[in-house]
């Protein structure tokens, strides 16, 4: 949990930088806070087993950020940070959250209007102050409201790899009492929604003072909201809200159940039971006064004629009918994962090298690998031209031959994630993009054109001959950017003629497609790929929350094309 805290600091320290217009540091700056969003242990248990220079050893990480990061360990603060925001007092990652508002436009902004956070900057657009500033204007002052509408949509909510950590911490805190005998997280996250608005616990407990007296008194606690025999609220330090009830192990199952959700799902329940004579609610299910099921949720739903509904498709979307005609889908798992398509390296916006990328890649137990930088349109992250991409083909080559030289089942491919242009034409060569083993396509600018443009230049994409798969295909970024105005079904049914892929970008903020479009595009045909856009090896891990969102689409292991071989896969895009 400090990584997430630490970062935080780090990306507001490079956006301070970047308004004093330092060169390189806000990029070192960027990449180390990536770094340890991306750990898979706490920096805090890094410091402890290996001191300074096992923070060192985090991608990213120099001398300079190492020691601010250990400062923070052991004191909770970092004086720069403090400098700097003494300096420039404006509330910078809560202005840069508006789509389009950056490090130097916040900047403009505070020096001009005087503007230190969200409220105020509401007001001076409401106001039409913002327009006649340099280099604004209408639109600019009209695309500001608008990202600030988007903003008051998402709030209070939580992107789900951003809380899971704290949730699976507190979690383990709670299953190694003594005084539990049973744990379930519950809710939106066992449901593994894409945003979440609070984290609810299960526990069976003969003795349920002591396992209150614990939960309310956890580290991480900054609030007690609520303090009671069988049910306590508290508020964490992520500003996030977790519940945890008590429940009687007759009664796990059904409250398990209940609290899982949806409401929409459960008023089908309920309502099914009712149909059946039944009275269904948290504490079980009952014919008159007496408890005929409740203890697991199996006994419930087959008291109700139903097969266990997978909790991921727990929405009212056609699961109660597919359990009742026994068609619920055999959702995908993450073991069924043979390999991932769309990696960076350091060949442009990547911490690692191919190598590093392709080793860390055998280690998960794929089968392949694939190398998708970003290419020559995508200046920011040093995109790669057709040379640099003829000469990444051979290095590509000698990494091949070395692991094969190790005996290793294992092949990486070389693909490049292309930029769909504004007119819908790719950045890079045809002739060039015929010697990848695959080409991605992603619209990565002019992101505002109207539904008709956006459609036109994304379908214009797909009908490329060289185009084998879209990238994060709607554009939304969670919290931050909602989708692009397009016609989907318009682009599934090219996708479908073309026999494009569409991907399922696992990247934690982005989850796209969402699960809606998920399971339109399987019920059109259209393949699909799970992706993380991985920028360093950690982030690999990142693709559990790809399946997630697959399961919420319905998504079986068939309709993904990276659940596939190598041979399969390969015949699928070409």
């Amino acid at each position: 949990m400090t990584n997430q805290e630490v970062a935080k600091i780090l990306y507001e320290i490079a956006s301070f930088l970047e308004m004093d217009e330092v060169q390189f540091k806000p990029q070192a700056y960027r990449k180390a806070a990536v770094a340890l969003e991306s750990l898979s242990k706490d920096v805090k248990e890094v410091y402890e087993e290996q001191g300074e220079e096992g923070i060192k050893e985090i991608p990213g990480v120099g001398e300079s950020i190492a020691s601010k990061i250990i400062e923070y360990i052991k004191t909770g603060e970092i004086e720069y940070y403090q400098e700097l925001k003494e300096e420039m007092p404006i509330e910078i990652d809560e202005i840069t959250d508006v789509e389009g508002i950056g490090p130097k436009v916040a900047q403009d902004l505070y020096e001009h209007l005087e503007i230190t956070n969200l409220e105020e900057l509401e007001e001076a657009a409401k106001k039409e102050k913002i327009r006649d500033l340099s280099g604004f204007g209408k639109k600019t002052e009209q695309n500001i409201l608008e990202g600030i509408e988007f903003l008051k949509k998402s709030k209070g909510r939580f992107v789900l790899a951003d809380i899971m950590p704290a949730v699976e911490k507190m979690k383990s805190e709670l299953a190694s009492l003594a005084q539990v005998d049973k744990i379930k997280v519950a809710g939106s996250v066992r449901r593994k929604k894409e945003t979440i608005g609070d984290a609810d616990f299960l526990v069976v407990s003969d003795q349920p003072e002591k396992v209150m007296e614990f939960f309310i008194n956890r580290p991480q606690v900054v609030k007690v909201w609520s303090k009671g025999e069988t049910k306590s609220s508290v508020r964490l330090k992520q500003d996030f809200d977790v519940d945890l009830r008590v429940v009687p192990e007759e009664s796990f199952g059904a409250a398990l159940q209940y609290f899982t959700g949806s409401k929409d799902h459960n008023i089908q329940t309920r309502r099914i039971a009712i149909d059946k004579g039944f009275k269904l609610n948290e504490y079980g299910l009952f014919e008159d006064e007496e408890r005929i099921a409740g203890k697991t949720e199996e006994e419930i739903y087959n008291a109700l004629d139903l097969e266990v509904i997978p909790p991921e498709l727990r929405e009212d979307r056609g699961e109660i009918e597919a359990s009742q005609e026994g068609q619920l889908p055999d959702l995908v798992e993450l073991s069924d994962i043979k390999g991932d398509l769309h990696c960076h390296t350091d060949w442009n916006g990547g911490s690692h090298s191919i190598m590093e990328m392709a080793e860390a890649a055998v280690e998960k137990g794929y089968d392949y690998l694939g190398i998708a930088d970003h290419t020559r349109f995508l200046k920011i992250e040093n995109g790669l031209d057709e040379k640099q991409l003829n000469k990444q083909r051979k290095e590509i080559k000698e990494v091949n031959k070395k692991l094969d030289a190790q005996g290793l089942d294992f092949k990486v491919l070389q693909g490049a994630e292309t930029n769909i242009l504004k007119d819908g034409s790719i950045d890079i060569d045809d002739e060039v993009m015929k010697k990848l083993d695959y080409v991605i396509a992603g619209v990565h600018s002019h992101f505002t054109v109207n539904e008709d443009q956006m459609t036109k230049r994304i379908v214009k994409a797909v009908n490329h001959p060289q185009v084998d798969i879209i990238s994060h295909p709607t554009g939304r970024i969670l919290k931050q950017r909602d989708e692009y105005d397009i016609n989907f079904d318009k682009i599934l049914k090219e996708a479908k003629r073309s026999n494009t892929v569409l991907e399922i970008n696992s990247s934690p903020q982005r989850l796209d497609l969402n699960d809606v479009n998920i399971k339109k595009a399987i019920e059109s045909g259209v393949e699909l790929i799970i992706n993380t856009d991985a920028h360093q090896k950690e982030q690999l891990r990142y693709m559990k929350y790809g399946i997630y969102q697959a399961r919420r689409g319905w998504a079986e292991a068939r309709d993904i094309i990276n659940a596939q071989s190598l041979d399969r896969l390969l015949r699928i895009i070409k």
